[in-house]
């Protein structure tokens, strides 16, 4: 049989396919800017699904702006445009579908910048969580077991102990969209795992010396040799 030109199969998830919904109900004029949502378990049942994608895609939206969560008041649709909306949810959704590279180099950015800020701004105490942290890691990695949760654990941390809320937001949304697409497609094998360990450390230590140069250096080697598994 010759050789059949298939692409590949994306299936969708959950949080996304209920951004669309909430798109297609702003598109057509169903959901206008200031109308109130229903409440995450009404969503739930009437999309026949749990409420934890639910409450997934709502913070999604209301990262970028899209909902507004007001006291006493619920979740409601932003004072935006209707077009304007529209764009923004195609924008979020198809964040997942851009190439991996593109999503590292923005990190790069990101996480140099929280890399320094860690250093100048840890405490005692700071840099005895991240070693907890790195400690866990480094068990699995010697063991050449999947350790990603880890890993993005050890890199939220870092964004925690910067002291920069918006930043901390920014990579805590980023970080865990580039773990699931390196995880799909297979860009971390056992012998990077070991180089990533040892890079790993040489960050920690920057941090924990209050060093924060280091910490940037450091952090921009990691990110970019992760890049070349990419």
């Amino acid at each position: 049989m010759s050789h059949l030109n298939l692409s590949s199969i994306t299936i969708p998830k959950p949080a996304d396919l209920i951004m669309m919904q909430i798109k297609d109900l702003i598109a057509d004029g169903t959901l206008r800017p200031g109308d109130k949502l229903p409440s995450e378990r009404a969503l739930a049942t009437q999309f026949g699904i749990g409420r934890g994608y639910v409450r997934e895609a709502l913070k999604k939206l209301e990262f970028y702006g899209i909902l507004k969560t007001l006291p006493q008041n619920g979740t409601i649709v932003a004072n935006l445009g209707v077009r304007l909306l529209d764009g923004l949810i195609a924008n979020v959704v198809q964040l997942e579908k851009n190439d991996l590279n593109a999503l590292i180099e923005t990190r790069l950015i990101m996480e140099t910048g929280a890399a320094r800020m860690a250093a100048e701004r840890a405490s005692t105490e700071d840099g005895n969580a991240l070693e907890t942290l790195f400690v866990t890691y480094r068990e699995k990695t010697v063991k050449a077991l999947p350790a990603i949760d880890e890993d993005m654990l050890f890199h939220l941390k870092i964004a925690e102990i910067s002291g920069n809320r918006v930043l901390q937001s920014l990579i805590s949304l980023l970080v865990p969209e580039v773990h699931q697409l390196s995880e799909k497609q297979k860009t971390c094998p056992p012998e990077r795992l070991m180089a990533a360990t040892d890079e790993h450390e040489k960050i920690l230590l920057a941090i924990q010396q209050k060093n924060p140069d280091n910490a940037f250096t450091a952090m921009q080697e990691h990110l970019r040799n992760g890049m070349a598994f990419s």
